[in-house]
């Protein structure tokens, strides 16, 4: 039996909505490679919710430290 969280692929509103942040501060911290970069779709883009759900726990952490 596979325990692994199952993971879908969500657009870019649902990830601003998700981390508070408008699409230009979301595409330069991916430039910076602060932030998970998009999967292809052939002309789409949608993200791991996973991989930005793990980007908001490392956020979390930094603030405790």
């Amino acid at each position: 039996m596979n325990n692994k969280p199952l993971d879908r692929l969500i657009k870019i509103e649902e990830v601003m909505l998700q981390i508070g942040m408008g699409r230009t501060k979301l595409y330069d911290m991916i430039q910076l490679e602060e932030f998970p970069a998009p999967v292809k779709l052939g002309r789409y883009s949608r993200w791991s919710q996973l991989e930005v759900q793990d980007w908001i726990e490392q956020q979390k952490g930094k603030r405790a430290a």
